[in-house]
């Protein structure tokens, strides 16, 4: 009697979802989906450092000096409220991110770019801050438009 061998298993169909594959309900980049969480986290965080900037602007206008003269110079109380805004908005977004709700990639998306664009205006006040901020962002954004939901569409 021979034994025969079991047959090899069949290939995945091309729309299963693999790590690192290339599926079309997945992400394709184990990065992204990894960035995503991270963006989340770091919106959270920058929220929160946004709504306290804010508050600190508010309050007291001694907090933060300008460093040179810049062509967009606006009132530090009206940016006290523009970061307060934009960071409770980002909070919002980036809680979204965990949940995977798509509504939180598009606002998130929007805000953040809203957030980098603040940051490159609030440049005169907190330079390094700022840039830092600006390169936070930029990964944020990477991540929320790398990623790709493993729900079916």
């Amino acid at each position: 009697m021979s034994s025969a061998a079991p047959p090899p298993p069949a290939p995945p169909a091309p729309d299963d979802r693999m790590p690192g594959g290339g599926g079309p309900r997945g992400s394709g980049d184990a990065w992204a989906s990894g960035g995503l969480a991270l963006g989340g986290t770091l919106m959270v965080v920058y929220g929160l450092f946004a709504v306290l900037q804010g508050i600190a602007a508010i309050a007291d206008d001694e907090v933060y000096t300008s460093f040179g003269d810049y062509v967009f110079e606006f009132d530090l109380t009206a940016w006290g409220w523009i970061h307060l805004i934009v960071g409770v908005l980002v909070v919002a977004a980036g809680f979204g991110l965990f949940t995977g709700a798509a509504w939180a990639r598009m606002v998130g998306a929007v805000v953040v770019g809203l957030a980098l664009i603040a940051n490159f205006m609030w440049l005169p006040y907190q330079p390094f801050w700022s840039i830092i901020m600006i390169v936070t962002g930029l990964f944020v954004l990477w991540s929320v438009f790398n990623y790709r939901s493993p729900r079916a569409v």
